[in-house]
């Protein structure tokens, strides 16, 4: 441990696989303790495991964001616990179907709204008081390329991708003259379920992995960061 994060306190969402359990797993490498949302207990647990054999701290929170209740009652509990919140990472989200915009099910069109969209703003309302109360509160939440694409069947997972822009970018906006800076990163093609799925006769040897990233959240999540606003997007190295 270098001790970049010692003693934050981070909350992470998606943290049981892909990028969330690779920021979570380099967090705790630097010393924070960290907050793991997802729905699935067995892969929390797996990533719990892993964090206490670099001698790091969880907590873990089985939740599906879409209860968005549950969000206001986490973070009542980290106000109680911590009184704070150091930083805010989130990562979840849903690819939906890829299918003509004229063709998506209503049932689709609400999961993809309310994971990729609602779901954030949730962790926003919920979180910004606790983020305030830190030396440097930091919020990060991963975006797309498909933000800025008009690419068929793509429409409802853009759609949504863009409307988070916009929205933590107002946010960030509005937290310009406080503690709290808050910034976008878009991964580009990374070696997850969801890219997966999205492109499964693709060589997954040729894609970015998702531990690759974690120097970039780390950079975002220090308090001497003071980037604020941005659509931080990841440049994959050249091999010479």
């Amino acid at each position: 441990m270098t001790g970049r994060l010692q003693d934050r306190i981070a909350v992470i969402t998606g943290a049981s696989r892909g990028i969330g359990r690779a920021v979570a797993l380099g967090f705790a490498a630097e010393g924070a303790h960290v907050i793991l949302v997802a729905r699935t207990v067995g892969g929390l647990e797996e990533v719990d495991d892993e964090i206490r054999k670099i001698g790091g701290k969880a907590t873990l929170v089985p939740l599906d964001l879409t209860d968005f209740d549950a969000l206001d009652r986490l973070g009542a509990t980290i106000f109680e616990r911590w009184g704070k919140l150091d930083i805010l990472v989130g990562n979840a989200g849903t690819l939906g179907v890829l299918t003509p915009v004229s063709h998506l099910e209503v049932k689709a069109w609400d999961k993809i709204v309310n994971t990729n969209i609602t779901a954030n703003w949730r962790l926003i309302r919920s979180f910004e008081p606790l983020l305030k109360r830190s030396d440097a509160g930091r919020a990060i939440f991963v975006t797309s390329s498909s933000a800025h694409k008009a690419k068929p069947f793509w429409g409802g997972y853009a759609m949504s991708k863009a409307a988070l822009e916009a929205l933590v970018q107002t946010w960030a906006s509005e937290c310009a003259n406080t503690n709290v800076r808050v910034n976008l990163l878009s991964p580009g093609a990374t070696r997850t379920a969801m890219r997966k799925q999205a492109m499964p006769g693709e060589d997954p040897s040729a894609l970015t992995k998702p531990a690759d990233l974690v120097p970039i959240f780390i950079e975002l999540a220090m308090a001497s960061c003071e980037r604020n606003g941005e659509v931080v997007e990841y440049k994959k190295p050249v091999k010479a």
